[in-house]
């Protein structure tokens, strides 16, 4: 399961949509791990002159990678956490998160990470079962 998803929202997403605030929320109390990571690239992204912000540590355990998969394998989590941090995402192997800004897709930067030259030379044996 992705989300541990209070009742009260459920009843909610049943009866119609549910706004981004309290999807979010769910996806931050679901998944702490994937938060922090993305929460972390996004705020290196805004306080630094880079063209982006990366992670580039392997999560600390399964239970974190599996979050860090599901919310970067989930277009709605993904498309959620964008909204409320105001960034675009890319992701390479099992841990690399990549916070751009929205301005970049498109650009020659962003399109090199999300690049299949830069899935290629981004492998290793140690990450090939991650």
């Amino acid at each position: 399961m992705s989300l541990d998803v209070p009742a009260a929202l459920l009843e909610r997403a049943e009866l119609g949509e549910v706004d981004d605030a309290d999807f979010v929320e769910c996806v931050r109390t679901s998944l702490p791990y994937a938060w922090e990571v993305v929460s972390r690239v996004a705020g290196d992204l805004r306080s630094g002159t880079a063209e982006f912000a990366d992670n580039v540590v392997p999560p600390p355990d399964e239970v974190a990678r599996g979050q860090l998969l599901r919310a970067m394998a989930s277009d709605a989590i993904r498309g959620g956490l964008e909204r409320h941090f105001g960034v675009k995402l890319a992701f390479q192997n099992c841990h690399r998160v990549a916070a751009f800004p929205l301005s970049a897709v498109g650009g020659d930067t962003y399109a090199t990470f999300i690049g299949t030259r830069a899935q290629l030379l981004n492998q290793s044996p140690e990450l090939r079962n991650c």
